[in-house]
């Protein structure tokens, strides 16, 4: 492995969603993640391509078997952090709670993730991205005037409030660790990772930029003619945020508009709606309609109108820019967005594609002592696969 983090070495408890996405992150920048299945999930488990599961060893146990959890708990004594995505109180009952690891390893630190939470009234409830998103009004500002809120797929909850976080919190901890000596536990929910993505819109609020009482009118919502989507000839789409004034004026030359009729509508320093955004927006999408995305890329695509083509995924791998700077890489004949962020002087190495799940649990124990005759007797006691 290269990058960053090389040297620190990960127990990843198996979960879904934003705990392996975190792990990726970490995997990615040169962590050794160690991810530890449950017995039931390995068995005849298909090998997938997932890339939320690439850059690690996978073994597997039988999390309801005593002697497993000694496994567990043994693989924590030389762990530098570990993940787990559990309600509050599974992994006590389990017995690898924080209080018993930091016990035996004080460096250790000690990420969890959840929705909620681990304090609260609906530490226990479950839930799902769009329910963490929706408490953090996130959810309510997202959507066109009229119509309701828009899940943002399930980016905004999981993977950015979620794995996102729950990764920088556990790289700030093991930077702390590194000086004191001493671990912790980091409490990542999602609720709190939107509640913090959502923090400019307090004050947006305040100056008159975002409305409760009126989502999706505020400039960033999709009102505004000079920040938005547009749909072309060919029926697809491009992106215009042409929002200072140097940048709104070149959006008016290249679309051959009147600035008379255009240019006191423009955002800047304008704060507020304006009732006219209605109305010019619907002469822009006109406008749009008379070419082809192809078209429109070739009379804005690098200029300073702000301008960008909407691309499914199947097609933004293989868009020039995307292609020049090594966006994506190929893993085991999968297209995958590579490691970021870049580094000069630890570069990421390229990903190593995903292990099938419990693959890797006979070297990964022999490296904690554990000899063939044991592992053996202990596949035959079906602690572990």
């Amino acid at each position: 492995m290269a990058g960053p983090l090389t040297g620190i070495r990960v127990i990843e408890i198996g979960g879904i969603g934003p705990s392996p996405y975190c792990g990726m992150l970490l995997g990615d920048l040169g962590a050794e993640v160690i991810r530890i299945e449950r017995a039931s999930v390995a068995a005849g488990a298909p090998r997938r391509n997932n890339p939320h599961m690439r850059n690690r060893r996978s073994i597997a146990l039988n999390l309801k078997s005593p002697r497993a959890i000694d496994l567990v708990l043994r693989l924590l004594d030389g762990a530098d952090a570990c993940t787990e995505g559990f309600r509050p109180g599974v992994a006590e009952r389990l017995g690898f709670g924080p209080d018993t690891v930091l016990a035996r390893n004080p460096r250790l630190v000690y990420g969890r993730m959840t929705g909620w939470g681990q304090t609260g009234p609906l530490s226990q409830v479950p839930g799902h991205d769009i329910n963490y998103i929706a408490l953090a009004g996130a959810l309510h500002s997202i959507g066109r005037a009229g119509s309701p809120p828009s899940p943002p797929l399930n980016l905004l909850g999981d993977f950015a409030g979620g794995g996102l976080f729950l990764a920088f919190g556990l790289v700030a901890a093991l930077l702390e660790a590194g000086r004191s000596g001493k671990g912790q536990v980091v409490d990542a929910a999602m609720l709190d990772g939107v509640a913090s993505l959502m923090s400019a819109y307090s004050y947006y609020r305040e100056i008159g930029l975002h409305s409760d009482e009126a989502p999706g009118t505020g400039p960033f919502g999709g009102a505004a003619h000079f920040y938005g989507c547009y749909e072309t000839k060919d029926g697809k789409f491009v992106s215009i945020g042409a929002l200072e004034p140097e940048f709104y004026q070149e959006f008016l030359d290249k679309l051959e508009f009147d600035p008379a009729a255009f240019a006191s509508a423009a955002f800047a320093p304008r704060p507020a709606n304006d009732p006219r955004w209605g109305e010019l927006r619907e002469q822009v999408q006109a406008k749009f309609r008379t070419r082809t995305r192809a078209e429109w890329c070739e009379l804005l695509e690098g200029s300073g109108a702000c301008f960008a083509p909407v691309l499914p995924h199947s097609e933004a791998p293989f868009h020039p820019h995307a292609m020049a700077r090594g966006v994506y890489v190929d893993v085991d004949g999968s297209l995958q967005a590579a490691p970021t962020p870049k580094f000069s002087g630890t570069p990421a190495a390229v990903p190593q594609p995903l292990r099938r799940p419990g693959e890797d649990t006979r070297s990964v124990l022999a490296e904690l002592g554990v000899s063939d005759a044991e592992f053996e007797e202990l596949r035959a006691a079906e602690v572990v696969t």
